[in-house]
């Protein structure tokens, strides 16, 4: 059985100007730079798909103008693609009426973005149950729910506060419990950490990983940092220029870039924290290897570098029933580490 697919977007575009799908249309659904540039359009969004299964965090980043955020607020309709197909649980929502818009978002999809648009006049309880009160819940019920969301994400005392007695970091929790307290089946996050400081924002960031721990939500991540993105993400996406540039795995995109661009993108990836034993270790000699010796494959390079660079042979490798698989040494680490001159 395949992967249950909660999102996936074909072919989508955002194209500002004039006439953009008359644009499009003359260009046969695939106009040059130079046709944009002699034109006047701007191409926000280019031919763009992509998909995410269910309990997946699928991160997408990119330099400003990039089109990362264009990107998601055309997955959620708040703007209307130019063309392609959105299709969330097999339902195209590009096709469907603005009421149906309407309560798709109100039961089934999260968002959450940089800046937090709490509702100053109202307490963190108030807050965070207003989505169930649009929705027509009574109060007695969306309290509850919003004082389980409250617990949830640590804010247990604080439900009388009002947004200008929170600290960012604060805000940033109530915003994210308002978000999840639909109970969506996706989650989309608009860098949602990224006007915090940088000890606040790395508390958030763990708080997200505990609660996707929890929730298993299917996850649409926008981010500018890397190494938030090889943090919290399953697999990773480049834009530039309104392009999906790469779809991978961060040990994949650090591997084998799919161009420069990608590869000045990771450059200065924390590679230790990246690369798998697995993917630098070489093949098992000749000689017979214990089974149950030696380094996990699995495991990161930092992890075990210690080891291998004080053992003067190479280090037997096993996979996770501790049968050996591979061996790796010093000069593959250090090649993997500091680049192929390194020694």
């Amino acid at each position: 059985m395949g992967k249950d697919i909660k999102i996936s977007c074909r072919n989508v575009w955002k194209i500002f100007g004039p006439d953009p799908s008359g644009f499009l249309t003359r260009h046969a659904d695939s106009p040059t730079d130079e046709a944009f540039r002699t034109e006047g359009y701007i191409g926000a969004v280019r031919d763009l798909s992509f998909e995410a299964a269910k309990s997946e965090i699928v991160m997408i980043m990119g330099l400003s103008g990039s089109g990362k955020s264009t990107l998601i607020r055309c997955l959620t309709r708040l703007i209307e693609p130019t063309a392609g197909t959105v299709d969330f649980e097999g339902r195209d929502i590009l096709g469907v009426s603005e009421t149906d818009l309407i309560e798709i978002r109100r039961h089934r999809m999260g968002m959450v973005f940089q800046h937090f648009g709490l509702l100053p006049h109202r307490n963190v309880l108030s807050n965070v149950a207003f989505p169930l009160e649009v929705r027509g819940m009574g109060r007695r019920e969306r309290e509850a729910v919003a004082q389980e969301m409250i617990r949830l994400v640590g804010l247990d005392g604080r439900e009388s506060y009002y947004p200008r007695e929170l600290s960012g970091g604060q805000q940033q929790r109530v915003g994210i419990a308002r978000s999840l307290a639909i109970e969506p089946e996706v989650w989309f996050l608009d860098e949602p950490f990224s006007a915090l400081d940088p000890l606040i924002r790395r508390e958030m960031q763990d708080e997200f990983l505990r609660l996707q721990k929890m929730l298993h939500k299917t996850i649409v991540f926008i981010t500018h940092d890397f190494d938030e993105a090889i943090r919290l993400g399953d697999r990773i996406g480049i834009m530039k220029d309104g392009r999906l540039v790469q779809m991978a795995t961060a040990e994949e995109m650090v591997s084998n870039p799919a161009d420069d661009y990608v590869a000045a993108f990771t450059k200065n990836a924390p590679r230790d924290r990246i690369l798998s034993v697995r993917s630098v270790m070489q093949p098992l000699p000749d000689a017979a290897v214990r089974d149950g010796e030696g380094v996990l494959a699995s495991a990161k390079l930092g992890e075990v570098a210690g080891r291998v660079f004080a053992s003067e042979a190479p280090v037997p490798v096993v996979d996770d029933e501790r049968n050996p698989v591979g061996v790796i040494g010093r000069d593959a680490i250090a090649a993997a580490l500091y680049g192929s001159d390194a020694g």
